[in-house]
């Protein structure tokens, strides 16, 4: 009997090396988490946990509605190029940065991360603009395309509709806006500690100016921006943030005799894709705004909430192997290293998968929602553990983000791996220990 259990142990670690080395070698991550936690069901001899977890993800709506509403705006600002307008009115601001030209576009590559959520496709949309405009200025490609790279380190989680920002609430019992706010400071630090790294880094490289631009085909200098598009992608923040806000709930009710209304998350992205399509009507029609919504809703319900999905799976794998439990109990014997170890092995993790999902998701609903346990605050560990997740990717050379700002550049992705090594490495440390 003895044997047998070793033996399974034996395989069930078997698998999980597979897992990560699938995960590193970049093959889907969501087929690969599913399989893996099935398989490992199996051999825990419950196979129908894997079964029971894909039902109880399925029943998540309060996760479900934020993530495919704020992906759902995401695709109606593209079609109504109300984040191109964004970025155009941010990168006017760059050029009067001057030594802080660096640090001023990771900082507003970081702002506008914050409603296009996406790594990939905020770089895509940011850096068509601000790569070309900083080596108009002379910055070397590396270092520019480094700018918006870093930019994606993580302040998406300050959007209540961002999906690991929903997991962190959910496995904390608290409401999102808590998170956000609790967060807010920790991301702030984190992103004026990478801005700042990455200008020493340029500076040390002399790569701040020198460079000459060959094309300037595409430079797009003659866009005209529409403030009133500019301002679009931020209304549902800054509604949920002003709804949320004690001060104004207080003026609210003593002006007009009635509570704040009830505003979602799921409200404030159709409320604001409502006023994109307004920006525009002349031009788009409404059926297509209609379209890409629910097009950003199966994209978001697909890709995103997928991964949960499969992660929550690959959970329940380990959870009916004993492995969860386990770690539990060691950590519950060495609480004050439960941080170090969700955070570097998340970090690593994210680092070279270039992903910071699999890694982020999958600890917090294994380890973080039984925090407490442990003796810390759930909301503390998941939000270390998601912020490290982002701070990793933001330096892995196989990220899409990474990709996509280096074939702007026309460098090789692994020279923003040197260049935001230091600055992702230090922001990791400093939240973990400012954060304790």
């Amino acid at each position: 009997m003895e044997s047998f259990a070793i033996l399974k142990i034996a395989l069930a670690l078997i698998v999980v090396i597979i897992t990560i080395t699938l995960l590193i070698k970049r093959y889907e991550s969501r087929m690969v988490l599913f399989t893996s936690g099935v398989v490992l069901c199996i051999i825990a001899g419950a196979p129908m946990d894997a079964l029971e977890a894909f039902t109880k993800a399925i029943k998540k709506a309060n996760i479900i509605e934020p993530i495919v509403a704020a992906m759902g705006f995401a695709y109606v600002l593209k079609l109504t190029t109300c984040d191109k307008h964004l970025v155009h009115a941010l990168s006017k601001v760059l050029k009067y940065a001057g030594i802080f030209l660096v640090p001023g576009a990771v900082l507003i590559t970081a702002f506008i991360n914050i409603s296009v959520t996406s790594a990939a496709g905020c770089s895509a949309a940011v850096g068509a603009v601000i790569i070309p405009l900083l080596m108009r200025m002379g910055v070397h490609p590396a270092l520019a395309a480094s700018t918006v790279l870093l930019g994606t380190y993580g302040s998406a989680n300050l959007n209540p509709g961002y999906h690991q920002t929903n997991i962190v609430a959910e496995v904390s019992k608290v409401n999102v806006m808590e998170v956000i706010h609790y967060e807010a400071f920790y991301f702030g630090v984190s992103a004026v500690i990478c801005a700042f790294g990455l200008m020493i880094v340029g500076l040390l490289l002399k790569e701040y100016k020198g460079y000459v631009l060959e094309d300037e085909s595409n430079d797009d200098k003659d866009f005209k921006i529409n403030p009133i598009k500019a301002i679009v992608p931020i209304v549902p923040v800054a509604i949920l943030l002003v709804l949320s806000n004690s001060h104004f709930k207080e003026w609210y009710e003593a002006t007009f005799a009635l509570k704040v209304p009830k505003v979602g998350i799921g409200h404030a992205m159709i409320i604001g894709s409502l006023l994109a399509f307004i920006t525009c009507f002349k031009d788009v029609k409404a059926g297509e705004v209609m379209k890409k919504f629910c097009a950003g809703m199966g994209e978001g319900f697909s890709h995103v909430y997928g991964i949960i999905i499969c992660a929550g799976i690959f959970v329940a794998g380990l959870e009916a192997m004993g492995f969860v439990q386990q770690l539990i109990d060691f950590m519950k014997s060495n609480p004050n290293i439960a941080t170090f170890i969700g955070s570097v092995g998340t970090f690593a993790l994210a680092l070279i998968t270039g992903s910071g999902d699999a890694a982020g998701i999958a600890f917090n609903q294994a380890v973080t929602i039984k925090a407490a346990d442990i003796g810390l605050d759930p909301m503390h560990l998941g939000s270390v553990v998601t912020a490290v997740a982002g701070l990793g990717r933001s330096m892995s050379p196989i990220a899409g983000a990474a990709i996509i700002c280096a074939t702007y550049a026309k460098v090789n992705p692994i020279e923003l791996a040197k260049r935001n090594a230091i600055p992702t490495i230090i922001a990791a440390i400093a939240y973990v220990l400012i954060a304790i």
